[in-house]
């Protein structure tokens, strides 16, 4: 099935239920009233909303409504947890060729993770407001599941099980502030504005054969400024899988319902050109990517971040065509 919470003036908004197509909604009062409540009682709520949710897709819900993105709060407005992960390591690895910097052993065995905040999150269309152009602004296209509980010691396995949801995200940065935040050695802050997420969450049942092993294989897509830019696979490449990612969590602590797991930016390997060089041609999902193939390729940087005025729309389209989250569209804007 697929969820959305629409804006209602309060903070935690209304869960609507959506169709497959994306054309039509039904709020789910009567089951539910925001989606955190169906993730404390999935067991007994969510075979209700698939009732829902099938009725809608029928045609036979007499309060369906046409559906409008430009309504939508992130799926889940506010998290108990919001930890995101660098699970494409190819991503990593160009970061550091940049850098002439060699990438740990451990990277390739243990995720890298950090916990951002998750007390704002903000809606597919609403826009990104950022104090200053000179920050350095990015957007970065992932892919991201909502959790039940998973227990501490979970498995890679167990906690796949735990998975209840999936939805698109840009986790916006503010790439001139991070080199400063991470020389202090206590991680990212200040660099990680408000995250957005896609108009709907959908349960991984609704991927099909698209969802194997905790990934996602299909093609998540970035426009910057009207022009696609990136076309990444989001499932082979994929070095750590969701269960292993909410594994890595769970090591020290349980995971609770309503917790909220990125991937980090969607990134392909580049190809070998018959002169030798290398082309990427599946583009990127983040801009800080384009950068550091700029400088492998040419010595230095040429793109520039994002400014006041710029658009970006992230989205993924099904083996059928059809756009199965909905799309992130939003424009960069100066604080009013």
């Amino acid at each position: 099935m697929k969820l959305a919470t629409y804006k209602d003036g309060s903070r935690d908004g209304q869960l609507v239920v959506v169709s497959r197509d994306l054309g039509s909604a039904h709020y789910a009062t009567g089951i539910a009233s925001r989606l955190q409540q169906v993730l404390d009682d999935w067991g007994f709520m969510s075979p209700q909303l698939q009732d829902l949710y099938d009725s809608v897709n029928a045609g036979r819900a007499r309060h369906a409504f046409p559906f409008d993105p430009a309504q939508c709060m992130a799926p889940l407005p506010r998290a108990y947890q919001w930890a995101d992960g660098s699970a494409y390591l190819n991503h990593v690895e160009l970061v550091r060729k940049a850098r002439n910097a060699e990438v740990p052993e451990s990277f390739y065995t243990d995720p890298l993770m950090y916990q951002g905040g998750s007390d704002d999150f903000i809606g597919p269309t609403d826009p990104v407001v950022v104090a200053s152009e000179s920050f350095g602004i990015d957007f970065e296209a992932e892919i991201a599941v909502v959790t039940g509980d998973v227990k501490m010691g979970a498995s890679a396995e167990q906690a796949l099980d735990g998975i209840r949801l999936v939805m698109l995200v840009n986790d916006v940065s503010l790439r001139n502030l991070i080199p400063a935040e991470l020389a202090k050695g206590f991680g990212f802050f200040q660099s990680k504005p408000a995250t957005a997420f896609s108009p709907v969450a959908v349960t991984p049942d609704e991927l099909d054969d698209a969802w194997i092993g905790g990934r996602v294989h299909l093609t998540l897509q970035s426009t910057w400024n009207g022009r696609k830019v990136g076309l990444c696979d989001a499932g082979d490449e994929m070095t750590f899988h969701f269960g292993q990612l909410i594994a890595h969590i769970a090591k020290t602590r349980n995971v609770r319902a309503g917790s909220i797991v990125g991937s980090g930016t969607v990134s392909n390997k580049g190809v070998e050109k018959k002169d030798g060089g290398m082309d990427w041609p599946k583009g990127y999902s983040c801009i800080a990517e384009k950068r550091c193939i700029e400088t492998i390729q040419d010595g230095q940087p040429s793109t520039e971040f994002m400014k006041y005025g710029d658009t970006i729309r992230i989205e993924m389209k099904g083996k059928d065509g059809q756009s199965v989250f909905g799309a992130i569209e939003q424009e960069v804007v100066a604080p009013h």
